[in-house]
């Protein structure tokens, strides 16, 4: 570290960035806004003042903010990248405003209050910047977002203590830091604090990341690679942070389209290490599994899984996921969200069970390799010892442990499921041997047609299956019927909870999900309106161009009233009323509705 700081409340501080450094932003007591200006030193040197420009960032990023991976830069008047957004931890910012003006507290009735327009101005004086009356700038940690109405709103800070950002100067810089006085406002929680300046040399290992909570009040944690991720980097530049890891979206050397057609016509390989695991281990495993899942899991057999929902008391989904039995005491939930975790823990506290629920973490990364021949490519590495299931006899949603090639291989658990409704399975390993079996499976399946695949080709193959997606096809305020998910519901159990609210639901659903077919390629946006006439009677919860199909589709929730196959619908787009997307109500799955595929 170069040097570090602290800008008092209510005042700013200048300072120096040289082409790479890196400079921290610390909000220390949390709820404190800190805006930001820099200016290029090449600008100054020949007279002129160019700064940040948050219309041309805008512009140049396609986002309202910029945020760490592809859409990370901060840009001049003439659209040259000034800085890069190298951490964010607190993810809740403006760039529309002014930072706050003597005129603006004037005209509440406080002349002569203490502002950042003015603190930047003076800040900057040495550095033989004009002062102005209101500056443009960045307010870190300060939240705003634009209504229906597009008025511009605001609420208290989302920032906790701690929270940070780190930028790297693209070039040499002069830049401004505040500590908001904002005291009449919701801005800094009604209490402006200090803010503190870290600066860090150049060659400083900083790599990119977000923060990570797993609730609210949940410990921050850094964006991480994930193991896989030195063979990813080979391949693609492009990702996104799925939970507490970086997880590829698309490898532009296959491109969406022939990831997808891969995991059609042959295979695919796909990290999905942000799943989340827990194993449920102890004389008590199966009460609290029956207790909290909506499949009956004493039927599950050793080396057997099966797709559930943990539903809370009113029938809501709270998460999915795939349960598997390795023992008659042991299961592994592999699923979502930490959520499970916590509600697994609930319930058997409140039921004074005999359980441990054991959160793996990131101690079990894996990869799915999906597609017609995804069973090929295993036949040439999948070693299993006799007294667990071999490859060849795994059905549906079977489970076994394997190594690689002989019995002296890298361990895997190795699971028949997926996420894509194509034959597939699912490897779950130790963290150090991650390199190994990816390198193993990809010289396996060259000479198969296999594929690395991203998320974004995910999306249109899960879109197509039906396959339910957390805050999409289930959220709360729906309930397992409305998510379409009440295939996975067994209300023949004694007791589950959430059966209660689930009979009686079933008994005169309002709402159903559905498959749209469109009469075009224009994709809907997630939570667009579907109309029939003027009346809006359902929602987009997911959507995409299905290749397959040739036409955009899209899974909706609609009322029952307009759910019957082959109802005519409208998308409505530009406010709903100007441009509106006939489509025709269908069956999902839109492709393979028998599941065959995933059987095969």
């Amino acid at each position: 570290m170069r040097d570090e700081f602290t800008v008092p409340r209510g005042t700013a501080l200048a300072y120096e960035l040289a082409a790479g450094e890196k400079v921290q932003i610390i909000d220390i007591d949390g709820q404190q806004c800190s805006d930001f200006q820099a200016l290029t030193l090449r600008g100054l040197d020949a007279g002129r003042e160019h700064l940040i420009d948050s219309t041309a960032t805008r512009s140049m990023v396609r986002h309202s903010y910029p945020g760490p991976g592809m859409l990370d830069k901060f840009f001049d008047p003439h659209m040259v990248p000034m800085l890069r957004v190298l951490q964010d931890t607190c993810g809740q910012h403006d760039t529309f405003g002014l930072a706050c003006t003597a005129r603006g507290y004037e005209d509440r009735g406080f002349p002569g209050h203490v502002n950042c327009s003015d603190n930047i101005s003076e800040a900057l004086t040495p550095f033989g910047v004009i002062p102005r009356a209101g500056w443009p700038a960045i307010n870190f940690f300060w939240r705003t977002w634009i209504d229906a109405h597009h008025h511009i709103q605001t609420e208290e800070s989302h920032s906790r203590p701690g929270d940070f950002v780190t930028m790297e100067a693209l070039e040499p810089l002069v830049a401004v830091s505040t500590a908001c006085p904002d005291d009449i406002d919701p801005i800094n929680g009604w209490n402006p604090t200090d803010i503190h300046v870290r600066i860090y040399q150049a060659e400083a290992p900083i790599q990119h990341a977000v923060a990570y909570r797993s609730k609210e009040d949940a410990p921050m944690r850094l964006s991480q690679p994930s193991p896989f991720h030195v063979r990813h980097a080979d391949l693609t530049e492009h990702f996104a942070p799925a939970r507490d890891l970086w997880l590829p979206t698309v490898y532009p050397g296959v491109g969406t389209v022939g990831e997808y057609w891969a995991c059609r016509d042959a295979a695919t390989l796909q990290d999905m290490s942000g799943l989340r695991k827990f194993d449920v281990i102890g004389p008590d495993a199966e009460v609290l599994l029956q207790k909290a899942l909506t499949r009956n899991i004493a039927k599950l057999a050793q080396w057997r899984g099966t797709y559930a929902l943990m539903c809370d008391a009113g029938g809501e989904v709270i998460d999915d996921g795939t349960l598997f039995r390795l023992a008659p005491e042991l299961f592994r939930w592999c699923c979502g969200s930490e959520e499970s975790g916590r509600w697994l823990t609930q319930l058997a506290a409140q039921n004074g069970l005999q359980v441990r629920i054991h959160d793996l973490q990131g101690s079990l990364p894996n990869l799915a390799l999906q597609g017609p021949r995804s069973r090929e490519i295993l036949r040439d590495v999948v070693f299993t010892q006799p007294h667990v299931p071999g490859l060849d006899q795994l059905g549906w949603f079977g489970a076994t442990v394997a190594r690689l090639h002989d019995r002296e291989g890298a361990p895997f658990f190795l699971t028949r499921s997926g996420y894509t409704g194509e034959l597939g399975y699912e490897i779950f390993c130790a963290a150090p041997h991650a390199e190994t079996i990816w390198d193993a499976l990809m010289r396996a399946g060259a000479p198969r047609g296999l594929k690395p695949m991203g998320s974004h080709a995910l999306d249109i193959i899960r879109t197509e299956a039906g396959l339910a997606a957390a805050g999409a096809e289930f959220a709360p305020g729906v309930d397992a019927w409305e998510a379409g998910l009440g295939f996975a519901v067994d209300l023949r159990k004694a007791d589950f909870v959430g059966k209660a609210a689930l009979e009686r639901n079933r008994t005169a659903p309002r709402k159903v999900l559905r498959g749209l077919k469109f009469d075009c390629d224009d994709v809907p946006a997630q939570g667009a309106a579907v109309y029939a006439g003027e009346r809006p009677v359902g929602v987009v919860t997911s959507a995409a161009r299905s290749p397959m199909l040739e036409c955009a589709i899209a899974m909706v929730r609609l009322g029952v009233e307009s759910a019957d196959t082959g109802t005519r619908l409208e998308v409505g787009q530009l406010d709903g009323r100007m441009k509106r997307l006939g489509a025709t109500v269908c069956d999902i799955p839109f492709v393979d509705p028998k599941r065959e595929r995933a059987r095969a």
